[in-house]
């Protein structure tokens, strides 16, 4: 059986990265813009710690970016939230293409 390596990891990544990347330009819907976002950071997190475990496996450098991306992720996930729900109360709409708040 053949063992799961660097390559491994980066192709996953990479997906999941195309998938995130083609998620927040196709959709106009500002709740799936955000899940793709949240996607492309998820392939960053497996890039860190795949290379933190294949380049230096006795370092926890990966590890520890890896828990600054979750919490900056989350964050970004409760402001956008929060936008998006302030946006639909104000407007009735979660479109991007709809939206026209900041134009003058």
């Amino acid at each position: 059986m053949e063992a799961i390596g660097l390559n491994h990891y980066l192709v996953l990544s990479a997906i999941l990265f195309g998938i995130g990347l083609y998620g927040v330009a196709a959709r106009r819907n500002a709740i799936g813009v955000l899940m793709s976002i949240e996607l492309m950071l998820n392939a960053v997190n497996i890039n860190m710690v795949a290379f933190s475990r294949f380049c230096a496996p006795d370092q926890l450098h990966g590890q520890v970016f890896t828990i600054f991306v979750i919490t900056v992720a989350a964050a970004e996930a409760a402001v956008g939230l929060a936008l998006v729900i302030s946006m639909y109360r104000n407007l009735n709409k979660i479109n991007f293409d709809e939206v026209n708040l900041l134009k003058w």
